[in-house]
């Protein structure tokens, strides 16, 4: 009996990709249809263009072609999880459906799953982003990484796009996550995984959907989920930084006390004293909000994703 691989993507505002993404798939598999039955199945987070008459038009052609609806735009981080939590292949493949996760490297995930890995990630050791961008991605990681107390390695430059044993996506059930960092969690699971190196090319068609508020939000997640650092840093300079005002305030009482005339209470060390203490408070408020944010998003356990049809399941 053939194994099956599920393979996955959303989709949003898509529309000029889709027929390339699903024919560079095909491909790949083909090559493997000797030892493998496969799924495609693609979320449409609600596009505004023709995405969606894209997907229905190849399912009808192709009944191995899948389609989920959502109700909404469910976002970056739910939709993409959600589809992975759908499939019921023997191994489940998530790559983004802007072609910049190459399908290509289909058979080398596959062949390195086959060696007993139960995750595979494609790690993007190049990219021909900006230059700039990608440094700032590598000092993310390596900042995650410094300040991580997990217990769990976190893995640099892998967004997600890779392999997943189904006793893993099982796993990622029971966990129950309303708002998930997926490259987190299978580091923190601890099962047996392997990297498979490649080089991110550029977006060929369309707009990139990531903006400085999506970039931040997946930041701050791996943050929140992966390390209270951030937290302990707050409350230790709190008190460092109270008791050398305090310090600086009996100086510069003792001062005005011996030198009542020579030492004026001028009101410029006053307001720059209280313009930097209070900035830095701010800056420490700023970082219990995105922990209390954490704490919200986890209590309100609102659903992944709502659906609104499937075709072909």
């Amino acid at each position: 009996m053939k194994k099956k691989i599920s393979i996955v993507s959303s989709a949003y505002n898509e529309e000029a990709n889709i027929q390339e993404l699903y024919e560079r798939v095909k491909a790949q598999m083909n090559l493997l249809a000797d030892k493998y039955d496969y799924e495609q199945i693609v979320l449409d987070n609600a596009s505004t263009d023709g995405t969606l008459q894209e997907l229905k038009r190849i399912a009808k052609q192709d009944p191995r072609f899948k389609v989920i609806v959502n109700a909404r735009n469910f976002g970056h981080i739910r939709s993409p999880y959600y589809g992975i939590l759908q499939c019921e292949g023997d191994g489940v493949i998530y790559m983004a459906s802007d072609l910049q996760d190459p399908p290509e490297l289909i058979p080398q995930l596959i062949a390195r799953w086959e060696e007993g890995y139960k995750v595979v990630l494609a790690q993007k050791n190049k990219s021909r982003e900006p230059g700039l961008f990608f440094a700032l991605r590598r000092f993310y990681y390596w900042l995650l990484n410094l300040v991580n107390d997990s217990g769990a390695a976190l893995l640099s430059n892998c967004t997600g796009f890779g392999l997943y044993d189904q006793c893993v996506v099982q796993q990622l059930r029971k966990m129950d996550e309303p708002y998930p960092y997926l490259r987190g969690l299978v580091c923190e699971l601890g099962y047996s995984r392997a990297l498979v190196p490649f080089e991110q090319p550029v977006r060929k068609r369309g707009f990139t959907k990531n903006n400085f508020y999506t970039l931040y939000d997946n930041a701050m997640i791996g943050f929140t989920n992966h390390s209270k650092v951030p937290l302990r840093l707050a409350a230790m300079g709190g008190f460092v930084l109270g008791i050398i005002s305090l310090a600086l305030a009996f100086v510069y009482l003792i001062l005005k006390l011996l030198f009542w005339d020579k030492f004026p209470m001028g009101t410029a060390p006053i307001l720059l004293s209280v313009l930097f203490f209070s900035s830095v408070q701010l800056f420490f408020i700023g970082i219990i909000g995105e922990y209390v944010g954490a704490i919200l998003t986890q209590v309100l356990k609102r659903p992944l994703v709502i659906e609104k049809e499937r075709i072909n399941f």
